[in-house]
């Protein structure tokens, strides 16, 4: 996937969360036709994907590794 289809693709789920965090959970569009929304920790994890890829296409690729030690 692309640079410009990932920051598509984040525009959309940021307007989504927004949606949300402002109240809306559900459209109806007709008497019998209700679309509800996705849910938010879903929206928020998929948004934390595309950002770590879209950093990762922009840096020209890569990994980062994170090490975490209990002692």
């Amino acid at each position: 996937m692309d640079l410009v289809e990932l920051k598509k693709q984040l525009a959309s789920i940021n307007e989504a969360i927004s949606n949300i965090e402002s109240g809306a959970q559900e459209y109806r569009l007709s008497s019998d036709t209700t679309v509800k929304r996705g849910d938010l920790s879903t929206l928020y994890r998929e948004r934390r994907r595309l950002m770590a890829d879209i950093a990762m296409v922009e840096n020209g690729g890569g990994a980062f590794v994170a090490a975490y030690v209990r002692g």
